[in-house]
């Protein structure tokens, strides 16, 4: 009987920040033949796709999200030739690849963006949204008022006046990301020959950014809130549906790939809407709830983290969405173990959450330097980041009067910089990034690759490194867990324990996984209710285990049991 299930389902991601992953030719910036020099550690590790951050042209405004030439690669990393033996390379290892899709938005210096400013009567005005602005009254500037009250991602007003032509256009993220119009068919038109140009060359299919907002129904003033206003008229409309089922149409049907979005403001119903079974659009979301468990109205301003907030929402996305983005941290998101993790139990939680992300109902994805425990950056001023977003909040918190010392706190935790440190290779001083130890990285090195860095952990067979090769093995060798049923066991504050199943087709028996976790700094006691449960297993084997297993479980203590019922 063949095997229908797709390849997506039975492989795990790594994602590649280019920028950051390996620089080959000791310019402190990371590269395509750095890529690909380290193809064998990827195959090492147990992965089979890569998702690839944009290489695109870009001038760099949002570090590649903001492109200039949708058919070109940065000459920072390369070139065209770079990227086909990039692609090459990966084929003969087996290693699907997946490309950033970036079509909410261009950079400013995109052609059709350059085109479109030069005058109101441009052929490519319609590419993007520009209105006139408020004429009654103006501002203490002269200027008029924005068309609407929107707010942007990136805080501030989601519009930017133009001089040249004396109207706004819509950026809902820095002001050199024009927004798109996709009420005019001809960007409709250029992103499908964008796509196919990049499926025809190779590679597997896309991650969406931000895809989910695309379409803006209205450009009516939004309801006031706290943040984001606006966005009842563009979160996940009727017109996205219809142009990703276009897309999926006209394009992706004719290809073995695999898209997956990054619907930003996303519940459960909405990404069951946009992942339906028979595929006319998504293939999966990235959700955002289990990241902003801790945040107060927006991701600058957090609450204490407490396990149960992270977990009952990965439970619950569990119970109901059929196949889910399994992640902790990428390329926007604070590093996981600095995050969710312990300074005192740094491994053993390391560990755990590591089990956790391996061990749930959906296709894994790992962040560069997650498999060895990267950590946040260091940075002790704001001339240490990079972000546009860490200096845009900067610029406005200082204009509000927040003190320095909250100011570089928020910053500290929250800022995408923190994903975005050089690789730790080695425990050179530049942490094996650059050939030259003295090459000086685009980004601050942690001082901390020293004792985190691939090298060290490679030849130790207890570290986070080894950790995750054997936890990537087991998912790949163990049917329960790499298409079974969730069914939750137990859960409270601190101890969670759910179940993997899967029937076997050949004689009915149900194989299961058990995994129990204590999300705790503390030795805590089995609960009755889930010892009982333990007990009743039979044919029990364990399959991996942060500790040795005792009658009692350790801090972040976390296991795999399998047996037959």
């Amino acid at each position: 009987m063949k095997n229908t299930t797709p390849w997506w389902q039975t492989r795990i991601v790594y994602q590649i920040y280019p920028r950051s992953f390996c620089d080959s030719n000791d310019d402190g910036i990371g590269d395509i033949p750095g890529i690909i020099s380290k193809l064998d550690y990827l195959v090492d590790l147990g992965v089979g796709i890569i998702w690839l951050s944009p290489v695109y042209r870009s001038p760099n405004e949002d570090m590649g999200y903001d492109i200039s030439g949708y058919r070109e690669i940065n000459p920072e990393y390369g070139t065209m030739e770079d990227m086909k033996e990039l692609i090459r390379e990966a084929k003969k290892r087996d290693l699907r690849i997946i490309m950033d899709l970036v079509i909410n938005h261009t950079s400013d210096e995109h052609p059709w963006f350059i085109e479109s400013r030069k005058s109101r009567d441009n052929p490519y005005r319609d590419f993007y949204i520009w209105r006139p602005g408020k004429t009654n009254p103006l501002d203490k500037g002269g200027k008029p008022l924005p068309p609407n009250n929107w707010s942007s991602f990136f805080t501030g007003s989601a519009w930017e006046y133009d001089r040249t032509t004396k109207e706004f256009y819509l950026r809902l993220f820095s002001k050199k990301q024009p927004d798109l119009n996709w009420h005019n068919p001809q960007v409709l038109s250029a992103v499908k020959d964008i796509m196919t140009f990049w499926l025809d060359l190779g590679i597997d299919g896309f991650r969406c950014d931000v895809i989910n907002i695309i379409y803006k129904t209205s450009l009516k003033n939004g309801r006031k809130r706290i943040s984001l206003v606006g966005q009842e008229w563009y979160n996940t409309q009727p017109g996205c549906h219809e142009i990703l089922k276009e897309l999926r149409k006209e394009v992706l049907s004719k290809y073995d790939c695999f898209v997956v979005g990054e619907t930003v403001l996303t519940k459960v119903e909405q990404a069951r809407a946009l992942c339906p079974p028979d595929r006319s659009e998504l293939d999966m979301v990235f959700t955002f709830e289990h990241v902003e468990c801790h945040q107060f109205n927006n991701k600058w301003f957090k609450t204490p983290f407490h396990p149960h907030l992270l977990m009952n929402t990965l439970i619950r996305w569990q119970q109901e969405v059929d196949w889910n983005t399994l992640y902790l941290e990428n390329h926007d998101q604070p590093r996981s173990t600095t995050r969710f993790g312990s300074k005192e139990y740094s491994r053993e939680s390391a560990k755990m959450l590591a089990l956790l992300l391996l061990t749930l109902r959906g296709t894994p994805f790992i962040y560069q330097g997650q498999e060895i425990g990267m950590t946040n950056g260091e940075f002790n001023s704001i001339a240490d980041f990079r972000d546009v977003e860490a200096h845009t909040v900067w610029e406005i918190s200082s204009r509000l009067k927040f003190p320095r010392w909250l100011r570089m706190k928020m910053l500290r935790f929250t800022s995408r910089d923190n994903a975005r440190t050089p690789m730790q290779w080695d425990g050179s001083p530049n942490g094996g990034f650059s050939p030259s130890p003295d090459t000086e990285a685009w980004l601050r090195v942690n001082s901390n690759c020293t004792a985190i860095n691939v090298a060290q952990q490679k030849e130790d067979e207890g570290s986070l490194l080894s950790w995750y090769k054997k936890l990537i093995q087991l998912r790949k060798t163990t049917p329960q867990l790499l298409g079974g049923t969730f069914k939750l066991l137990y859960k409270d504050k601190h101890i969670y324990s759910y179940q993997r199943s899967l029937t076997s087709l050949s004689d009915s028996s149900e194989k299961i996984a058990v995994v129990v976790l204590n999300y705790s700094p503390k030795h805590k006691s089995y609960p009755p209710a889930l010892a009982q449960r333990l007990k009743s297993l039979q044919d029990v084997r364990i399959l991996a285990s942060v500790y040795p297993c005792t009658d009692t479980l350790p801090p972040y203590a976390a296991f795999i049991l399998e047996a037959v019922i």
